[in-house]
């Protein structure tokens, strides 16, 4: 197991260019003998190198590395959420499973969402005005992300059933630049956007996030485990990205 590093994060950073790409990238020098490269998922790119790293030495290292760089920068882009804001207006339209809604806003005696021939029929026990019928919307979306993500759990996980891991329970939270994450603890946090897109893409997702629980990074033994529990997942992934635009 590797020690504890000390680490202090430096005031340098800068820029690369690689083609026609530009790569940003952050320093943190430490208390290590190799140099690391990392990518986040906010696409942010952190070096992590030994105290007294020339920048002409960091540089030559992220230029090897640019082209995984950029590769792992439009990996993490598939997750982020990319539907546009809404006015939560009458007829505009909304999404569930993949589906398109429109809004039929009326005062009633609840508070309530119902979905019938292609209308998302809210009701509001007060005048409604944009933002309480995003409130109202909202609390109907989480309800149902909690229901189809744990249905979509349980549907992936027995394609998991070779390995001894249990089966992790799904935290809901929104988040700006992800459709889901796994923690240290393995933890499933799900973005309930998600709950818009097709079925398919949220196992696309939960599969994502499963395989982590083996390989927590995107090396190719990861994309291997993929590739075997979710043939073509690649149409799937472009399916997620085009649908939710």
């Amino acid at each position: 197991m590797e020690n504890k590093q000390s680490c202090q994060l430096s005031t340098v950073s800068g820029q690369l260019l690689y083609g026609f790409h530009t790569v940003d990238y952050g320093i943190v020098y430490c208390e290590r003998k190799s140099m690391e490269i990392a990518v986040h998922p906010d696409c942010t790119v952190v070096v992590k190198a030994p105290a007294g790293s020339g920048i002409s030495l960091i540089e030559k290292k992220i230029s090897k590395r640019a082209r995984w760089i950029l590769q792992q920068q439009n990996y993490f882009r598939q997750f982020t959420p990319k539907t546009p804001p809404r006015c939560y207006v009458n007829g505009e339209t909304h999404l569930y499973l993949g589906k398109q809604y429109r809004l039929k806003i009326a005062q009633g005696d609840e508070n309530s969402v119902k979905l019938s021939r292609g209308f998302f029929h809210i009701s509001l026990r007060e005048e409604p005005n944009p933002e309480s019928v995003k409130k109202v919307l909202h609390k109907w979306y989480a309800a149902k992300a909690s229901l189809q993500f744990n249905e979509s759990m349980e549907r992936c996980w027995p394609r998991f059933s070779r390995f001894s891991f249990p089966m992790p329970a799904i935290a809901i939270k929104r988040m700006r630049k992800r459709w889901g994450s796994l923690s240290d603890k393995g933890m499933v946090t799900l973005n309930p956007e998600l709950v818009k897109a097709p079925k398919v893409c949220i196992d696309y997702v939960v599969i994502h996030e499963l395989c982590h629980l083996k390989f927590p990074d995107h090396g190719s033994e990861f994309y291997k485990l993929l590739d075997t529990v979710l043939p073509g997942w690649e149409k799937v992934k472009h399916k997620l990205e085009l649908g939710m635009v």
